[in-house]
């Protein structure tokens, strides 16, 4: 295993430089964007902009890698990218940085996929899994270095721009200098949702939710906390926290959820992720503790329902339909980002900043209820077909054939190529 990972040290340093600087950028465009009179309709497009180009650059990106290799597209989507951060800084104008968020979702939906996809590539069976957990904490840990590094300058200034093109610049190096073999060309994933709602319509609604939620918080989390008069380092801390208690559900919830029947996890935590969004909303504004504890009660219920909502898919999927199964939830994520962050701040305008998370608290008690419903209609998954809860990161599709869990359908390919030889050579 050491051995593994040594080989893919490069790729895992250009994975932390990467995530590192998408993090504080999205935060930052946040802040800096309240600070120069935006609108909340507009810092909630900035989202919904990243978002759409994050789910074009699924599906296109794959074409640049096969047209020109791993290294070159890594490169041309890095550069790009960087450039984009620093663009922000030399017109403070709505229209121009949504175009720049368009610009950077599909680079980095790119680069993710880019960085998966060779990760996999050297990832034997035996040794997926604990090289998917270690890129988890890769991903975890970067996010929070992102949403912290925010309180090391001022919104207003060029620094934090620079820092998150510096980030950015620098994560081509190992991948330039690497002497890992580059992977096959990676294909794109044949995505049929109407089969996907069709195998698990709790998965499916499930994803969109977080998206649309999550995807809320993450366009004007930090208006909000702005909005309620706290500082800069409050609203560092603030990020930070959701994160870290994101970080330290994943593990014992999804242990739980191998026990009981997924479902009544899933509702369970979205009601509790509906009381938190409540209490955030009544009690953020009265005094630092009660917003970073909200934050925390926040960021341990809402983080984990994607992955539970794709471990349940997954209950209910043949082996060889997982790695589409899972990307295809990842982009009703990306669409239920791309709704959330547009209609939270039409409600904030109206109804104040605390209305952030009586909106998160509306769609986690939607989902509540239709996972009880669902529930009435449908029968539990047996123990024994279970698979495996497995923490995956929401970076590109191509993290999911990293999973173990995709070994099925591995194995079940090259059987089926076995069959084919042995027809070919009785024939």
């Amino acid at each position: 295993m050491a051995q593994t990972i040594r080989v893919l040290s490069a790729l895992l340093i250009a994975a932390f430089l990467l995530i590192s600087g998408a993090g504080l950028q999205g935060t930052l465009l946040s802040v800096r964007g309240n600070i120069e009179g935006f609108s909340l309709v507009l810092l909630g497009s900035l989202m919904s902009a990243y978002f759409t180009g994050f789910t074009i650059g699924c599906q296109f990106a794959p074409h640049m890698v096969k047209r020109v290799g791993h290294i070159r597209s890594f490169t041309a989507l890095a550069s790009i990218a960087s450039a984009a951060a620093l663009a922000h800084a030399l017109a403070v104008n709505p229209v121009f940085w949504i175009l720049l968020r368009v610009i950077a979702g599909f680079c980095l939906a790119g680069l993710y996929m880019i960085i998966e996809s060779w990760i996999n590539e050297g990832a034997t069976n035996e040794r997926r899994g604990r090289v998917l957990a270690v890129y988890r904490v890769v991903d975890l840990s970067a996010g929070t270095v992102g949403q912290a590094l925010l309180a090391t300058a001022d919104p207003a200034d060029f620094y934090l721009f620079a820092l998150v093109s510096i980030l950015i610049s620098v994560a081509l190096v190992p991948v330039a200098l690497t002497t890992t073999t580059q992977p096959t060309p990676i294909t794109s994933a044949d995505i049929d949702l109407k089969k996907l709602f069709r195998i698990s319509p709790l998965a499916a609604f499930g994803c969109l939710s977080v998206g649309a939620a999550n995807g809320a918080y993450w366009a004007v989390g930090a208006v909000y906390v702005q909005k309620l008069g706290y500082d800069i380092q409050t609203v560092a801390a603030f990020m930070t926290t959701v994160v870290v208690s994101g970080a330290l559900s994943q593990w014992p919830l999804g242990h739980i959820s191998d026990l009981f029947d997924r479902r009544i996890l899933i509702v369970a935590i979205a009601a509790l992720s509906s009381a938190a969004g409540v209490l955030l909303a009544l009690t953020g504004g009265q005094s630092e503790f009660m917003l970073l504890a909200g934050g925390a009660a926040f960021g341990f219920t809402a983080m984990p329902i994607f992955g539970l909502a794709v471990a349940h898919a997954n209950d209910r999927a043949d082996p060889h339909e997982y790695v589409t199964l899972a990307a295809g939830l990842l982009l009703l994520y990306g669409a239920g980002a791309i709704v959330g962050p547009f209609v939270a701040p039409i409600i904030m305008q109206n109804a104040g900043p605390q209305a952030l998370f009586f909106y998160t608290s509306s769609v986690y008690a939607a989902l509540t209820l239709f996972g009880l419903y669902r529930m009435r209609r449908s029968d539990a998954t047996p123990p024994e077909e279970r698979e495996a809860y497995v923490s995956v990161p929401r970076t590109s599709p191509a993290v999911f054939e990293i999973d173990p869990r995709g070994e099925h359908e591995e194995d079940e390919s090259a059987d089926e190529a076995a069959e084919d030889d042995a027809k070919g050579e009785t024939a």
